[in-house]
């Protein structure tokens, strides 16, 4: 099976919902933790009218995963990152990062920033992130990382 990246349009959103959900849920340390505040299982539209989302799609063209960027005071941020747990492990979340990272490269950019969830760190460290310090989040205090843009 093959994966190509491209930008998300509002046409994909109920496939990025399922995505967003099965892969937010699959995590069994935070599935209480969502399961009582229902309201952050709940996806945006804003990244994908705005040009900042990308999705993995296979060969079918069907949603495999997806990627936003958000740029606030001049920091660009990995704002989501989600591959659908039946796709995990074959590279689809590097390519998203990788894919997110040319793009700011192209708008000016040198480093990327996350918050990550602390089952990922492994993930976030093979693909370039290093840690930089802990911030607290509405669920849990969580490691901010950073990874220059090449």
């Amino acid at each position: 099976m093959s994966i190509a990246i491209r930008g998300a349009f509002v046409d994909d959103m109920v496939e990025i919902e399922g995505v967003f959900r099965r892969a937010s849920l699959s995590n069994e340390n935070d599935r209480d933790l969502l399961m009582g505040h229902p309201e952050w299982l709940t996806l945006s539209e804003d990244g994908i009218r705005e040009g900042r989302m990308r999705v993995a799609v296979d060969d079918h063209g069907t949603v495999v995963g997806f990627a936003t960027y958000l740029i606030v005071d001049g920091v660009a941020e990995l704002e989501d990152l989600f591959v659908d747990p039946s796709q995990m492990r074959r590279h689809i979340g590097e390519a998203l990062v990788l894919d997110i990272a040319l793009r700011l490269r192209e708008l000016g950019f040198e480093t990327l920033e996350v918050t990550a969830n602390p089952h990922a760190m492994a993930f976030y460290r093979y693909v370039g992130f290093e840690d930089s310090h802990i911030v607290e989040t509405e669920g849990y205090p969580a490691p901010r990382m950073r990874r220059p843009i090449r």
